[in-house]
């Protein structure tokens, strides 16, 4: 008995590198972009998020983040993105500035353009307190990451202050910027009650609260300071002036790094993924993420504004990133936020559903899923499916040779029309005409049918030559063609000839055709000018090939004197 006909299989290329990173895999997962306006399309200045306590036995860390814009803070959840609380008990010509939450979740801080710091009461919005200590605008606020009634400020009145909360002034003053101070913070882990001010004169300044009436140590800059971040370790300090940021090394008191990877003012800087990766973002509209062993550029996204404000948001027990919230000059919030364990595997699960009703086999995923029809769905298809007793049965003859679903050029490839099954590949996703049963010359056919060639199949045409080549029929497809057949092989080679997974292939079609055609050059300027570009490609290609294999055996022996 002959065995049936199967159809082609197609060619499988090798996996080439991948296209994408495990970062860049990482930060394109942050996906579901939600924009919240303004009011009024203030400008989102700051964003920020509770601080986790190092103490195991403290409270849990809250699910919210705080985001100020204009004359409010807005007080927004992670889990389900949508605004809880909005505090505007501020001045009527006042701006908030630097709204930030408590470890503890139960009270807000923020500063003003009157120079008034504010401490609210998250659940009532009660004030619990007020200062007017400095005499201008108060840009930064911050909580202590140890003492949950400790917190800082920084204001225009080139001073920094340090603040307890049941009292009714600052407990310490630190003189020493000669400009603006704008952004600051404390150190982390063991040195937290260290205190970190960057200034308009282009000053980073280290305190320590024994000793307020001078720095304990200066970093100098060439530009104004716009913002600081310490890492987790404690000993490593970042600041952003103009377009650059510096890595600072606190134990050695001396820059490691210079990152000049912004084309405008970096304005906003950000831990990510438990310390080991650094987001900043920029008045270029730029977001770019570092990692922190060799200060490389891993990922980046591009907003239409510029940046004023960022933060990564975790969520957990282990502060996983979840969103990543972007602040911008013309009053929008971007949250992106990236799905992990249940909510992914249920995100997934839908799409699955999804696919299963447009494919119209929702009924047997409901079943492989043991879903149950509600609403009395089995009574309402009940007999559907009954064919009647004694229905016939119609018993097919042999259909050896009857495949479905064939294209029409392995059908022209299975009747050994090879030079047509060509004709028809380079085409193959326009409509061609029927195979015809009178004689008819090959270029009448593929100008009828090919008249408006568009998208070609790489994976089909491979797969052809491959066949055509198993069976020695390369010479009898390619030979007595025409100044119309002949100029798509040309074209397809030009475009495949670089490739190495199928290099052998292409070369091989590539002698092939100069040997049939090398006495018909300059007869056609068509087929003379793909001639040309061919000849073009491959000399290049045999230069990097050179280069390549120069480049391999200097490696070799460095590797061998190793």
């Amino acid at each position: 008995m002959a065995a049936p006909v199967a159809l082609l299989q197609p060619i499988k290329l090798p996996a080439g590198p991948a296209p994408l990173t495990p970062d860049q895999q990482y930060w394109r997962s942050f996906k579901s972009q939600l924009l919240i306006p303004s009011q009024h399309s203030s400008p989102v200045t700051h964003i920020s998020s509770p601080s986790v306590s190092a103490n195991p036995l403290s409270v849990s860390t809250p699910e919210t983040f705080a985001v100020t814009s204009g004359s409010r803070v807005q007080i927004i959840s992670s889990r389900t993105r949508k605004v809880l609380k909005a505090i505007t008990r501020f001045g009527v010509d006042d701006i908030a500035h630097s709204g930030e939450i408590r470890r503890d979740g139960r009270v807000l801080v923020a500063g003003g353009d009157s120079g008034t710091i504010q401490a609210f009461d998250i659940n009532s919005r009660a004030i619990l307190k007020t200062w007017k200590e400095h005499e201008l605008p108060v840009w930064t606020t911050k909580w202590s990451p140890t003492e949950l009634t400790t917190l800082m400020s920084c204001s225009d009145d080139r001073t920094v202050r340090l603040w307890d909360l049941p009292s009714e002034s600052s407990t310490a003053t630190f003189v020493g910027h000669e400009d603006y101070v704008r952004s600051g913070c404390f150190l982390p882990g063991q040195s937290s009650n260290i205190l970190v001010s960057g200034g308009y004169d282009a000053q980073v300044k280290i305190w320590d609260p024994r000793t307020p009436q001078r720095a304990a140590m200066t970093f100098n800059h060439a530009a104004a300071i716009e913002s600081v971040l310490p890492l987790l370790d404690g000993t490593t300090l970042l600041a952003s002036a103009d377009n650059q940021i510096s890595v600072l090394d606190i134990v050695a008191a001396k820059p490691l790094q210079l990152l000049k990877n912004h084309q405008k003012t970096v304005t906003s800087l950000s831990l990510a993924s438990n310390g080991t990766r650094v987001v900043s973002g920029g008045l270029d509209g730029h977001v770019k993420i570092f990692e922190t062993a060799s200060w490389n550029v891993v990922a980046g996204f591009k907003y239409p504004s510029p940046i004023l404000s960022l933060s990564v948001i975790g969520s957990g027990a282990s502060r996983e990133d979840k969103h990543l919230a972007v602040g911008m000059q013309s009053g929008l919030l971007s949250l992106r936020t990236r799905l992990s364990g249940q909510q992914k595997a249920l995100e997934r699960e839908k799409q699955k559903e999804m696919q299963a009703l447009i494919e119209g086999n929702i009924d047997e995923y409901d079943k492989k899923k043991g879903k149950r029809k509600t609403g009395g769905w089995e009574k309402r298809t009940r007999g559907k499916d009954f064919t009647g007793e004694g229905a016939d049965i119609v018993i097919d003859g042999n259909a050896r040779g009857k495949i479905k679903n064939q294209s029409k050029w392995e059908t022209a490839l299975r009747k050994g029309q090879y030079a047509t099954a060509i004709d028809l590949v380079l085409g193959a996703e326009v409509s061609t005409p029927r195979l015809a049963q009178s004689p008819q010359s090959r270029s009448d056919q593929y100008s009828a049918g090919l008249t408006q060639v568009q998208h070609v199949s790489n994976q089909n045409v491979l797969t052809l030559l491959t066949a055509l080549r198993h069976r020695s029929a390369l010479r009898t497809a390619l030979k007595d063609r025409d100044a119309t057949t002949l100029p798509p092989v040309l074209k397809w080679l030009n475009k495949n000839i670089a490739d190495p997974r199928h290099l052998k292939l292409t070369s091989d079609v590539m002698l092939l055709l100069l040997d049939l055609y090398s006495d018909q050059m300059g007869l056609d300027p068509e087929v003379d000018k793909w001639i040309e570009r061919l000849h073009h490609r491959v000399r290049i290609n045999a230069e990097f090939s050179q280069q390549a294999l120069s480049t391999s055996g200097m490696l070799d022996t460095l590797i061998a004197g190793a």
